[in-house]
């Protein structure tokens, strides 16, 4: 319910009613309509006391976070942004939050989880005397640099800066892009390819699941799941579309063609992503170390940093596993385009389900069957078994990235949401720069992939364990509740 005294209607829990302009105003110390009551008239004769307009101001944050939409047309339009949305209709299933989501996700995630395609195509032909650890560096500075802003993105978004920087790092990314298709030896596609892009998609990235807060609490999973879905789609097109454009345009080609496809879904994420609730009244310094008071907080922030040491190395190097197992490399490719098509539908089903049992409930048991799928992807040997470990794995190991903030937005409060979700993901980029690099000095070491599937499954079954911490710490001590 909105705050009466603050002479605002009621509203009921499921019709929600748009008084974005209405609280705007009051929280800048300015008067309504002509239908305020004598309270907003009394508050506005007294706006000149600051305990008075302070107090009002928390107030009406207060109302905001009470009339979280839930839903709508705008709510979900944020969403296919965030996402990517062929076609937008006004409908009872508020499509304008939906619509914000899914498009950045599309071309930032979807783009960094093609790398395995990348990571085969330059061992066999533009690097073929450089070693698989050293390629991958190129994928895991993506994986990695996409948090790494979290820190600085967070905190600007908490301050109220969404769309700036979503258009200046949009811009960036695409020129990335084709500089890519120029690049011709190994620094120049780490700088482009890694770093550059990496960055970019961060802070594209972080803004984008920020925004879920504002228009999402009891949907928050679902919306996140959609959110996520994007980067299924972007990681089944990207694929596909650069292997057979490499053969019929050249490498050059393709990396402007995908970076057009970038500045199509972008220009849509740009035109729809937006903030809900006013800027907060934070603290002036980068990071808030009383985050950390949370204990269920940190142990989740580290149990991230552990499963990124692992989460990424079967999506990196299944297409390599593959072809070094005696497939056709004409097949292989598309395994990492099967892994993300099984993630789309592991993402939504895990955000339809989270909402109903709570994140942890779903990414702990989803996690596990993820770390025993790596431990089995080294012993693939067939067509099928390859198929069915993408899968699979895919499935399932959507189910922690998809959902991997949900359990921080509802450990803060939709204020300091956007800082704790930023260090968090700093935190984990250890994890995610680390990962796939390791995986491929032990398979260099080793000469197969065995020795990197118990390392890779160790990693993401250690981050269970610390899941499971995390969860009885949140429920303390219950085994029955959500959490």
């Amino acid at each position: 319910m909105l705050n009466e005294g603050l002479g605002l209607h009621t509203v009921a829990h499921d019709t929600h009613v748009d008084r974005t302009p209405e609280l705007q105003k009051l929280a800048n110390g300015g008067e309504l309509t002509n239908e305020t009551t004598n309270a907003d008239a009394e508050f506005k004769s007294d706006n000149s006391n600051s305990k008075e307009v302070s107090q009002a101001r928390e107030d009406v944050e207060q109302a905001y976070q009470d009339d979280t939409p839930d839903g709508g047309l705008r709510a979900w339009l944020v969403i296919v942004g965030v996402n990517f949305a062929s076609a937008l209709r006004s409908t009872s299933f508020n499509l304008t939050a939906f619509a914000k989501a899914a498009s950045g996700t599309f071309a930032t995630f979807g783009y960094v989880n093609t790398f395995g395609v990348f990571q085969s195509y330059y061992e066999e032909t533009v690097m073929p005397t450089t070693s698989p650890s050293t390629i991958s560096w190129i994928g895991s500075a993506q994986y990695a640099l996409i948090f790494v802003p979290g820190l600085l993105t967070g905190r600007l978004y908490d301050k109220g800066h969404v769309k700036l920087p979503l258009a200046v790092a949009s811009a960036l990314l695409v020129t990335s892009t084709f500089l890519t298709a120029e690049c011709t030896e190994y620094w120049q596609f780490l700088l482009c390819q890694g770093i550059l892009a990496g960055l970019t998609c961060g802070v594209i990235f972080g803004p984008s699941v920020g925004v879920t807060a504002h228009w999402f609490k009891r949907k928050r999973g679902i919306a996140l799941g959609v959110i996520s879905g994007g980067s299924s789609i972007g990681g089944t097109v990207f694929p596909i579309a650069a292997r057979h454009l490499i053969q019929d345009v050249g490498f050059k080609w393709t990396m402007r063609i995908l970076g057009f496809i970038q500045l199509f879904a972008l220009s849509i994420t740009c035109l729809t992503v937006a903030r809900r609730l006013p800027p907060s009244k934070a603290p002036k310094k980068l990071v808030d170390f009383t985050i950390f008071k949370s204990l269920a907080y940190t142990i989740y922030c580290v149990a991230n940093l552990v499963s990124f040491l692992g989460l990424y190395t079967v999506l990196t190097y299944i297409d390599v596993s593959a072809v070094h197992a005696g497939l056709d490399p004409n097949f292989t490719y598309y395994l990492v385009a099967i892994a993300n098509v099984s993630s789309g539908f592991g993402r939504i089903t895990a955000g339809f389900i989270a909402d109903r049992t709570g994140p942890l409930n779903i990414l702990i048991p989803g996690t596990t069957i993820a770390a025993v799928l790596t431990y089995a992807w080294p012993f693939a040997k067939t067509t099928g078994d390859f198929v069915a470990i993408a899968i699979i794995y895919g499935l399932f190991s959507a189910v922690y990235v998809s959902l991997l903030p949900a359990p921080i937005m509802a450990m803060g409060n939709q204020h300091n949401v956007g800082i704790m979700v930023g260090v968090s993901m700093t935190i984990l980029a250890a994890g995610a720069i680390s990962g796939p690099p390791i995986s491929g000095a032990i398979n260099a070491s080793t000469g197969g992939f065995k020795s990197v599937g118990y390392y890779a499954g160790s990693m993401i079954l250690a981050s269970v364990a610390l899941l499971i911490v995390t969860r009885q710490t949140v429920l303390k001590g219950r085994i029955y509740g959500r959490a």
